[in-house]
C-alpha cells in the first residue's frame, strides 16, 4: 500500500507540474505559487479535519512547518524556471538531485536499510528521471540549472521533514506546512495577486491537487521506509511526458521512451523491494 500511495502522490505531482507550468506562462509565477499554496491550506485543513488524529504534538506541527518553508521554496523557483520555458532543464535537474539528497539523508541520517531491489531502483531512477525529461537541451542552461537545484533543495527539505511528522498526528503536519507557506510567500506575491478570476481559480485548485499529493506522501512514509518512498513519488516528470503525447501531441525521442522504460523498471524494484 505503501507503495501504491507514493506513485499516487507522483501521478498528482505531475499533473500539477504540468498544469502549473502552462499556467505559470500566463500569469506571474509568484501568484500561481502563492494562489497554489492558499488552495493547498484550504485542502489540507478540511483533510486534516476528516483524517483521524489520536494526537498532535508541538513537534509534529514544527516537521510539518519546515516542510511548508521547504515547499514555499521549491514551487517558488520550479514555477519560475517553468515560466521562462527552462522546463526541459529545470523537471530534470529538480527531480533528480531531490531524489539523491532524500535517499542520501534518509540513510545517513535516518538509517534507513534498502534491500538490493530497492537499491537496483534506486539506482536506476536517477538517469531515467534526467532521460524522461530531455536532459538539459534547451536555451540558457545556467538560468534553468539554478531554478532546479534551488527547487530540488525545497523539495528535499520537505520530503525529509514532512517524513519526520508521527503517524498519529493524521494530516496536521500537512496543513501546518500550508500555513507557514503562504506566510512565507505572501510579502513577495502579494502585489502580482491581479490575476483572472478564471486563472486564479485554475492556480487554487492546482495547489489543492498537490496538497493532496503532499499527504498521500505522508500516508505513504507511514507504510514505506523513506528512501523507497521519496523515490517513488519523486517519478512525477514521466506524467509532463506522457500528457505532452496525449494531450499536447508531442513527439517522444528515443532517449525520453528510454528514459520512460527506466522509470517503470525502477517503479517494479522499487515495489518488489
Amino acid at each position: 500500500m505503501g507503495a501504491l500511495l507514493a506513485l499516487a502522490s507522483a501521478v498528482l505531482y505531475g499533473l500539477v507540474d504540468f498544469a502549473g507550468g502552462i499556467l505559470s506562462r500566463r500569469i506571474p509565477f509568484a501568484a500561481v505559487t502563492l494562489l497554489g499554496q492558499l488552495g493547498g491550506l484550504v485542502f489540507a485543513v478540511a483533510a486534516a479535519l476528516v483524517v483521524p488524529a489520536t494526537s498532535v504534538s508541538q513537534g509534529d506541527l514544527w516537521w510539518g512547518g519546515l516542510s511548508g518553508v521547504g515547499s514555499a521554496a521549491a514551487m517558488w523557483f520550479l514555477n519560475r524556471g517553468l515560466s521562462r520555458g527552462d522546463m526541459s532543464v529545470v523537471v530534470p535537474v529538480s527531480a533528480v538531485t531531490s531524489v539523491v539528497l532524500s535517499v542520501l539523508a534518509g540513510v545517513v541520517v535516518l538509517h534507513d536499510r534498502p534491500s538490493p531491489l530497492a537499491w537496483a531502483g534506486i539506482a536506476v531512477t536517477a538517469p531515467a528521471l534526467w532521460l524522461v525529461s530531455g536532459g538539459s537541451r534547451q536555451a540558457a542552461p545556467g538560468r534553468g540549472v539554478t531554478d532546479g537545484l534551488l527547487a530540488s533543495a525545497g523539495v528535499a527539505v520537505q520530503y525529509l521533514a514532512l517524513a519526520q511528522a508521527d503517524a498519529s498526528s493524521g494530516l496536521w503536519a500537512v496543513t501546518a506546512g500550508r500555513l507557514v507557506a503562504v506566510v512565507v510567500l505572501l510579502p513577495t506575491a502579494v502585489r502580482r495577486l491581479r490575476v483572472p478570476v478564471v486563472q486564479g481559480v485554475q492556480a487554487f485548485v492546482i495547489g489543492a491537487g498537490a496538497a493532496l499529493g503532499l499527504s498521500l506522501y505522508l500516508l505513504a512514509t507511514q507504510q514505506q521506509m523513506l528512501a523507497v518512498a521519496v523515490v517513488l513519488a519523486s517519478l512525477y516528470p514521466a506524467i509532463p511526458v506522457i500528457l505532452g503525447l496525449a494531450v499536447l501531441h508531442e513527439r517522444v525521442d528515443r532517449r525520453q521512451m528510454l528514459g520512460l522504460w527506466g522509470a517503470l523498471a525502477a517503479t517494479v524494484l522499487l515495489a518488489l523491494g
